[in-house]
């Protein structure tokens, strides 16, 4: 009998239903990140853009101070927890009813993240950057999205040899769930990680094969909003890069995709509408 892959989330007590699947915007609290638009740079700033998004169907706001657009500075760990915590905090005093995800890969800033309300941690590096992640996640017994990348934001460009792309993806993941599972991490949720590490053609082929991630038991979450794959391909800038994204997120649902990780909430849910009503009854 095959695999039936898990369909909730307990976000501290409460049960994120991923039967249908669900949204989650992207709030970034700094001025680099590679798409303009998703620039915030005040408290009151994120609360009116959470706000809308809340109000567009996103179920999640994932909250990051650290860029990580191929080649951007480092900041030191100080820097991105004063960036992050005001965020969180005064989301949790003016949208209480909002989950609130961290996107870092540093274990201190998911620890005081989640001790201000953070109910997800969301990490890029899968682990790989600090090496205390796994145990400060199991922990804290939230949720834990597992990317794949290889290398950091500043290297990983470099590291997009592969001897055969999904199974190399696949098998990577695999040993970083089960050292997961062994420290007692329950809810785990799996990022193929397009564009960490993979080059528009990867990532295409990624997309293509993505029904293989369904091998694990955990939810998958795709993260394709507004990324170069989509605007070098079109030839095109990020900024015009929104029906792109639509047509992706499409096929990524198709495919078994159940967490859309993206900048436009109501784009994003009218295809999981759509799709959803597509399906057989």
């Amino acid at each position: 009998m095959p695999k039936v892959k898990k369909k909730t989330l307990n976000l501290r007590g409460n049960v994120l239903d991923l039967t249908t699947p669900v949204v989650m915007g992207i709030l970034n609290i700094n001025a680099d990140s590679f798409y303009a638009g998703s620039r915030i740079l005040s408290v009151d700033q994120a609360v009116e853009r959470a706000e809308a998004m809340r109000s567009e169907g996103a179920s999640l706001l994932d909250i990051g101070g650290y860029s990580t657009r191929p080649g951007a500075a480092d900041i030191s760990e100080e820097e991105e927890i004063n960036r992050v915590l005001p965020i969180i905090e005064a989301l949790v005093r003016h949208i209480p009813d909002v989950w609130i995800s961290v996107d870092t890969f540093r274990s201190s800033v998911a620890r005081q993240a989640v001790e201000a309300g953070a109910v997800l941690i969301n990490d890029v590096s899968g682990g790989t950057l600090d090496l205390q992640m796994f145990e400060t996640g199991a922990g804290l017994g939230v949720p834990y999205v597992l990317m794949h990348m290889r290398g950091t934001p500043q290297t990983m460009t470099r590291h997009t040899v592969y001897n055969d792309l999904v199974p190399d993806v696949l098998f990577e993941l695999q040993q970083q769930l089960a050292t997961l599972r062994t420290l007692g991490q329950k809810d785990v949720l799996i990022d193929p990680g397009f564009g960490f590490a993979k080059t528009p053609q990867q990532n295409f082929q990624l997309l293509n094969q993505l029904e293989a991630f369904q091998t694990f038991d955990a939810p998958v979450l795709v993260g394709l909003s507004r990324k170069s794959t989509i605007w070098r391909t079109l030839n095109i800038q990020p900024e015009d890069a929104l029906n792109g994204t639509t047509v992706l997120n499409t096929l990524a649902l198709t495919k078994g995709a159940d967490i859309l990780r993206v900048h436009d909430v109501r784009e994003a849910m009218e295809a999981i509408t759509l799709v959803s009503n597509c399906q057989p009854a």
